[in-house]
């Protein structure tokens, strides 16, 4: 991170812990606030600047409500509870994230279906195995999720189906109550990402699926598209930022919601869900962030992922 104030006239700078240039431009400021005096022959003044972290290393001041955020500039892949590099095809890599950061590179081959995906545990579990980022107490009915994606110009095929998810899994064979899909549809609508909320509960609460992804036995809450073709030939290329939210039910009400933004604008929202109906063992407790091309991808391409942060409160880009 790296902070520049001009101070203009000024041939002294003081009151700030950093690096000074003859001309007064003061750089490598630490993250927080700082005065800064400047005098020139009879004049003096001073100034207030806040230095902010930079995209590059958000994590070094993480927010109020932020449960996990990782940007890639330290390795964090082992706090995950699964990491699938595919056989080396998702990488941390400096360069692959946004300014020249360190991301994550997902490499696809030519027909090519799972290339690799980032596991995460948080609040009450069903066991051991799911290793949680936070103390692992706490049932999460709410959780804000954000990633920041970015597809070459010359990418090709849509979404490529599975991107991210957050999910309820409450018994140590991954039953899932409740899954917040946000990915790519099916022919034709594969250049948009879409909202695919499910329950794994009937209405009431009683838990109905036996396994994960039980198709069979989901309660699929109705799709709903995002408005924005981010995989079309016209809108690959740029880095954007994708926030998802779900809020689960009140017991007895259907009153839960699922919406996602991209770059803080809002693409879809359901409300009026029963996720779940009473069922409350567990909260959300599980966000993936995937690399997951069901028929294959139709060429060897790449995408990058960066700036993850999953929060009780709303993120932003």
């Amino acid at each position: 991170m790296r902070l520049l104030i001009s101070l203009a006239a000024a041939s002294v700078v003081g009151g700030a812990t950093g690096t000074t240039s003859p001309r007064g431009v003061v750089t490598t400021v630490a993250v927080g606030s700082a005065t800064f005096t400047a005098t020139s022959g009879w004049q003096s003044g001073s100034v207030v600047a806040l230095a902010a972290a930079t995209s590059d290393d958000e994590c070094a001041a993480p927010r109020p409500g932020w449960i996990w955020c990782d940007d890639f500039e330290q390795d964090r892949l082992s706090q995950y509870f699964e990491y699938d590099n595919a056989d080396g095809a998702f990488v941390r890599v400096r360069g692959a994230g946004r300014d020249g950061s360190y991301g994550m590179r997902a490499q696809f081959a030519r027909g090519q279906v799972s290339a690799g995906a980032l596991h995460l545990a948080m609040g009450k579990v069903p066991g051991r195995y799911f290793r949680t980022v936070d103390a692992g107490t706490a049932i999460y009915r709410e959780v804000y999720w954000r990633m920041y994606v970015r597809n070459p110009a010359r990418w090709v095929g849509g979404a490529g189906y599975k991107l991210t998810r957050a999910s309820s899994i409450v018994t140590s064979e991954w039953v899932e109550a409740m899954v917040a899909h946000l990915w790519g549809g099916d022919s034709p609508d594969t250049n948009s990402l879409q909202l695919d909320p499910v329950s794994g509960t009937d209405a009431a609460g009683n838990l109905q699926t036996t396994r994960y992804n039980d198709f069979a036995h989901f309660r699929w809450l109705g799709r709903k598209p995002g408005v924005t073709p981010l995989f079309d030939a016209s809108h690959v290329g740029p880095w954007y930022c994708v926030e998802a939210h779900a809020r689960l039910n009140d017991t007895g009400l259907s009153n839960g919601v699922f919406e996602f933004w991209i770059n803080d604008n809002l693409e879809a929202r359901e409300t009026g869900l029963n996720w779940l109906g009473g069922f409350g063992a567990y909260g959300i407790n599980t966000v993936f962030f995937e690399n997951y091309w069901n028929t294959g991808s139709p060429v060897a391409q790449e995408r990058y992922f960066d700036n993850l942060v999953v929060s009780v409160q709303r993120i932003g880009c």
